[in-house]
């Protein structure tokens, strides 16, 4: 809006100085003063012309990178939509898991927790459990799930969804 109004005015001013250059042909005026004036309408009419230029430019580049961001969200989407459908496998898949393990209700929940990485302490206070008690749940996991510790538990969960070769791919 701006640059419209300033592309008006550096207009006006421009018609304006040119038809005082015509009156003041008409009136004799010295030639200096003609030039002057000339001047003026030539500045103006290069002022209008380049700020038009990169109006229309800018408003291009405006239109392009619209369009890709269009794209852009449109691929998002896709992808949120596949890490949506990809979420809720995964979770049917440790819920199975956790299933064939045995584990009850509270190890489950407990299990989820540690899968998401919160301490025994944070999974007590979300809980509303003592400490001990989330200790002694992560053991019993850790037992039924035949795994060592926290590390492992998790590990066992993340090991068949990182594919083979990916350390080959980023030492390379």
């Amino acid at each position: 809006m701006k640059d419209w109004l300033m592309i008006t005015l550096l207009c006006v001013i421009m018609v304006l100085n040119l038809l005082d250059v015509l009156s003041d042909l008409e009136l004799g005026v010295p030639q200096w003063h003609i030039i002057q004036e000339s001047f003026l309408v030539l500045l103006s009419a290069l002022g209008a012309l380049y700020i038009s230029t990169d109006l229309l430019c800018r408003t291009r580049k405006i239109r392009q990178l619209a369009a890709q961001l269009k794209r852009a969200d449109t691929r998002i989407c896709n992808i949120s939509n596949r890490m949506q459908a990809a979420r809720q496998e995964y979770t049917l898949a440790v819920q199975q898991q956790f299933d064939l393990w045995s584990l009850t209700r509270s190890e489950q929940e407990v299990a989820l927790l540690l899968l998401k990485g919160l301490s025994f302490k944070e999974i007590a206070g979300v809980r509303n459990t003592k400490e001990k008690t989330v200790r002694q749940q992560a053991s019993s996991i850790y037992t039924k799930a035949d795994v060592d510790g926290r590390h492992s538990f998790c590990a066992w969960f993340m090991e068949d969804l990182i594919q083979p070769g990916a350390d080959n791919a980023q030492a390379a």
